[in-house]
């Protein structure tokens, strides 16, 4: 169990990293988003075109790398949504069999799923360079190979949620509501 527990937590790292670097990501997003709006209207004002639909179409490739990236870290800090009538009744024991259940049969099957069934798509996106069908738009194919990096990272810290909540289960680590440390 430790190896596992050194295995998970240096996915916690890997993922702590990624999510840090993708949230500065959020302020790219807005900042361009302000130069969208305000270049629209500034460019009215003088004459000119001051933005195009490159910036358009890069601000929502940040929001995707900012949801797709973003997932594994919300994961790692047990931010999803969840509808929790029976589960913030229970136990700390059992809220680590509940997880383990879910992330086992639930999550990391889901998103083999992704990878599979939209593993096609992205191939033929960079097989032919995909590009926006908009005048001045960005390629596609990169954005696109996102979705399989970040179902990849997602079920890295799956495996890695499994691993702490077997190790919750065998008394190794306390629960999570019992330690309130992040890195566990």
């Amino acid at each position: 169990m430790e190896k596992l527990l050194k295995i998970s937590n240096f996915i916690d790292s890997c993922t702590e990293r990624i999510g840090r670097w993708t949230s500065w990501l959020v302020l790219v997003m807005v900042i361009l988003g302000v130069w969208n709006v305000a270049g629209r209207y500034i460019g009215r004002l003088i004459g000119s075109n001051l933005t195009s639909n490159a910036y358009i179409e890069a601000q929502w490739y940040i929001f995707d790398l900012v949801f797709l990236l973003g997932a594994a870290y919300t994961l790692k800090h047990n931010e999803h949504v969840r509808v929790d009538i029976f589960y913030s009744n229970l136990s700390g024991k059992r809220k680590a069999i509940a997880d383990l259940f879910g992330t086992v049969f639930f999550l990391i099957p889901f998103c083999i799923m992704v990878i599979i069934f939209s593993w096609d798509s992205i191939i033929a996106s960079w097989q032919i360079l995909e590009t926006s069908p908009d005048p001045g738009g960005l390629p596609r194919y990169p954005i696109k190979a996102m979705i399989i990096v970040a179902f990849v990272l997602l079920i890295f810290q799956g495996i890695s949620e499994a691993i702490k909540n077997l190790a919750i289960l065998q008394n190794r680590i306390a629960p999570q509501e019992e330690n309130h440390d992040a890195g566990l």
